[in-house]
């Protein structure tokens, strides 16, 4: 992958590259095929189904295993006495440092507050006070009590309890333990379905298809990526993957938010690690040094609840003076009673891993934890691909900006799933075309399971909190090498190191991690600025005049990035000639 950047549009046809996968041995046909079972995905197949829509969800484990079950504190919306969705807005473009498209920072707080009462019907229970009304928290960036939460501190799992009980009243159809491969389209560049590979534990076994005129993404965020992340061990960044090979454009792929309050296991921690839910900061908590300094104090008028990129900032910063491993989250002040009640998740797991948060201040410091781009839509949900949709962590709306606002993703999942279900049942239904077959297909190399690791070690060393254009350049190259060396082992005459990967779970998921790992790493290598949870420290200016802009990729047929820069910080359409009005 070679970097091209260019400030016009970008021509030509899809890239229409493939993993190296069996050819489909089973399929099965619907109206619309959505990938993934968080709040985005459950949202948009009950409202499909409820259209009359032939609906299949395919997920890649079982329902409930998404990233939505592990969202801690809450969603947020203007619920609240005296609050409005045009607070919520300034709030969100504040987080958003100058990138979020107005318009979908719009659409997103004034239809929020009736979509999550329609999850509330749906059957999702928030926690109340005593006279039944909901109630609300504040996190980062938020300046009024906005937060809705459930169960304390398990506001996702009780979401995703809620939708899959939906999910099974309603008999929809589902595949479980299944990873999507590719898209498949027509001899006119439209979705004509997706392939997929069941493990061993679905209906179908092996590597199959959906074959429909509609797919719907919504697999997620890309944190596995890095060495240590909040994410759950299926977020691979899969539907990236997947858009980028179909030739779908992406966007911000550079705005990473590392969550600033991981509870820290050591620095050799890998995989997902656990959050402490920024509404711990919500309700008082205190960030400090181990001389117990609060050292937010007078860096933002919010100190602890200020965004999250300013948060982790000065962690990193505190840390690095220091030469320190983490910092601490002091709550004692809580007492037991609260912890229990309020924060029961987070205090068993401190527990389990020895740190009682009630006698001791917990260690944390920043990890991965939410991509604020992904694939690139309009306020449809509609990418650049026909009848290809994207909601939720994989997509960008345009809504996060350089830095999402805390709980505002299960708010953008909701909204624009219910926004893509309505202009989905909205057309005039259509029979998915023949998939073309190509007599020689670009098959993109296989990456061995055993470079995971390595990437994920490359990407956090080189694009983690602190870049710099000498660590993404260090970091490009690595991946470079590793990309090289799987072309190379895939050659008749290889001579590579590796042995060549066999086509499966494990090495088409490694595959997918290093493909957005370098869209990532060039992007940030192009943005040569400070904005947001972008932190270039050779460039710690936020520059507006040059760099107040959205970088889109896209992957051409030689799988060189094809990388631009928008006019402003508004999306073009994504449909040609489709107006900007919802």
């Amino acid at each position: 992958m070679t970097a091209v950047s260019s400030r016009g549009a970008i021509p030509g046809p899809p890239a229409g590259i493939q993993l190296h996968a069996p050819a489909p041995g089973w399929a099965i046909e619907a109206d619309v095929v959505v990938v993934g079972s968080g709040v985005a995905g459950l949202t948009t197949a009950l409202r499909c189904a409820a259209a009359g829509l032939s609906t299949v969800v395919v997920t890649k484990a079982r329902l409930d295993d998404g990233s939505t079950r592990w969202a801690q504190g809450g969603i947020a919306a203007a619920l609240g006495d005296g609050d409005t969705p045009e607070q919520h807005l300034d709030d969100t473009l504040v987080a958003g440092a100058g990138l979020c498209d107005e318009e979908a920072v719009r659409t997103l707080v004034t239809e929020g507050p009736d979509a999550v009462r329609r999850l509330i019907a749906t059957g999702a229970h928030f926690d109340t006070s005593d006279a039944g009304e909901i109630e609300l928290t504040r996190e980062g960036g938020h300046h009024r009590r906005r937060i809705a939460h459930a169960g304390g501190d398990a506001t996702g799992a009780e979401i995703s309890r809620a939708l899959v009980e939906a999910v099974h009243a309603s008999k929809l159809r589902t595949i479980e333990n299944a990873l999507v491969l590719d898209l498949l389209t027509d001899a006119e560049g439209r979705t004509a379905g997706i392939t997929l590979h069941v493990m061993g534990e679905g209906q179908h076994d092996g590597v199959g298809a959906v074959r429909c005129p509609t797919v719907v993404l919504a697999t997620g965020g890309m944190g596995q990526v890095f060495s240590a992340t909040t994410n759950p061990a299926v977020s691979t960044g899969d539907g990236v993957a997947l858009a980028l090979r179909a030739g779908a454009e992406v966007s911000d792929l550079e705005f990473v938010q590392f969550h600033p309050t991981v509870l820290f296991l050591g620095t050799d921690s890998e995989g997902q690690q656990p959050l402490v839910s920024e509404a711990v900061r919500g309700e008082g908590a205190h960030l400090v040094d181990a001389s117990g300094i609060r050292f937010m104090v007078g860096q933002h008028e919010l100190a602890e609840l200020a965004p999250r990129d300013i948060v982790a900032k000065g962690i990193m910063r505190r840390m690095q003076e220091q030469g320190a491993a983490h910092m601490y989250l002091d709550a004692r002040h809580f007492g037991a009673e609260m912890w229990e009640q309020r924060f029961p998740t987070i205090l068993a797991a401190c527990r389990a891993h020895g740190i009682d948060p009630v006698t001791e201040p917990i260690p944390v410091a920043p990890a991965a934890h939410y991509a604020s781009g992904g694939v690139r839509t309009d306020l449809h949900g509609r990418t650049t691909v026909p009848g290809l949709y994207a909601c939720g962590e994989v997509a960008c709306t345009g809504v996060h900006g350089a830095n999402r606002l805390a709980s505002n993703s299960l708010l953008e999942g909701l909204v624009f799933a219910e926004r893509i279900a309505a202009d989905i049942s909205s057309r005039a239904p259509r029979k998915a075309g023949r998939p073309v077959v190509h007599a020689t297909p670009s098959v993109l190399p296989l990456i061995a399971p055993e470079a995971r690791a390595e990437i994920q070690r490359i990407m956090s060393e080189g694009a983690g909190v602190l870049r710099s254009a000498e660590s993404l350049t260090v970091a490009a190259e690595a991946l470079a090498a590793v990309h090289r060396n799987a072309v190379n082992d895939a050659a008749p005459d290889g001579r590579g190191a590796a042995k060549t990967a066999e086509p499966g779970v494990e090495s088409w998921e490694t595959s997918n991690l290093l493909c957005v790992a370098r869209v990532l790493t060039a992007a940030a290598l192009e943005r040569e600025e400070t904005r947001g949870c972008h932190w270039r420290e050779d460039r710690p200016d936020r520059d507006d005049a040059e760099w107040r802009r959205h970088l889109v990729v896209r992957l051409a047929p030689d799988r060189s990035l094809l990388v631009r820069r928008t006019e402003n910080t508004a999306f073009a359409p994504t449909v040609p000639d489709a107006p900007r009005e919802p």
